[in-house]
């Protein structure tokens, strides 16, 4: 299984990104591809255009909430990882994929590296 983060999402709506190309990789092969309430929620923050938000609501229809443990693992991630500004988002998207076994799709691997020590796995 594989979670996208928000910007790999926002990235992977655009034709012809290498994220377009490994989503769609994922999708033919009959990967699962899931993503987290909280990137969700980032997501459509945007800024996006009405066809950016259909066609990622008809590939992701659901998303994975997060739960009181999750957050509390969040909070975990965010103290062991020196508590650096505007990462706790970061930390719940981590959380939510260390707990569905996901390995973690983002365009910013450089922003989740610090949390492989505590289980996340970058796809």
């Amino acid at each position: 299984m594989v979670h996208l983060d928000t910007n790999f999402l926002i990235d992977a709506l655009v034709a012809g990104s290498p994220q377009e190309s490994a989503l769609a990789m994922w999708l033919v092969s009959g990967e699962p591809v899931g993503i987290s309430a909280v990137a969700w929620g980032e997501f459509l923050c945007g800024p996006l255009s009405p066809a950016a938000e259909v066609a990622a609501r008809q590939m992701l229809p659901v998303s994975e909430n997060l739960t009181r443990a999750d957050a509390e693992m969040a909070a975990g991630l965010f103290n062991k990882t020196g508590r650096r500004s505007k990462t706790y988002a970061d930390c719940c998207i981590a959380a939510v994929a260390i707990r569905v076994h996901a390995r973690l799709a983002t365009s910013n691997a450089g922003d989740f590296a610090p949390l492989a020590a505590f289980g996340l796995t970058l796809a």
